[in-house]
């Protein structure tokens, strides 16, 4: 199963404050949309987003279709056919993405302690 790009989404209390410690550590910003309360940094091959006011908890990302720039890959597997696959697999997503749609989408499933998990397709 290939989930996609993968990076840690962080739900922050204060979207500049987080953004110059990660920045102190090596990361840049590499999508910011401060302004809407997110960014995207890298450092490297590593990507995390910082989130203010989204989510409640810190969540593992996969984007279906895309690297760790944000560029297209093909092929890849659309997050409807990797919503289908983990249902056959007895993980029931707690947000689940249309599938009459095509596109954009997103799924959410937990693991068993609790930890959520994006599938968050942007194409």
């Amino acid at each position: 199963m290939n989930l996609g790009n993968f990076s840690v989404s962080l739900a922050v209390k204060d979207i500049h404050a987080s953004r110059k410690f990660y920045e102190a550590l090596g990361f840049t910003a590499f999508h910011d949309q401060s302004q809407h309360g997110w960014m995207i940094l890298k450092n490297g091959d590593t990507v995390i987003g910082l989130f203010q006011g989204m989510f409640e908890k810190n969540m593992l990302c996969f984007n279906p279709g895309w690297d760790n720039n944000g560029q297209n890959v093909d092929p890849f597997t659309d997050v409807r056919e990797l919503q289908r696959q983990l249902k056959a697999r007895g993980i029931t997503p707690v947000k689940e993405v249309d599938e009459s749609t095509t596109g954009r989408g997103h799924c959410i499933v937990v693991d068993p302690d609790g930890n959520p998990i994006l599938l968050d397709q942007h194409r």
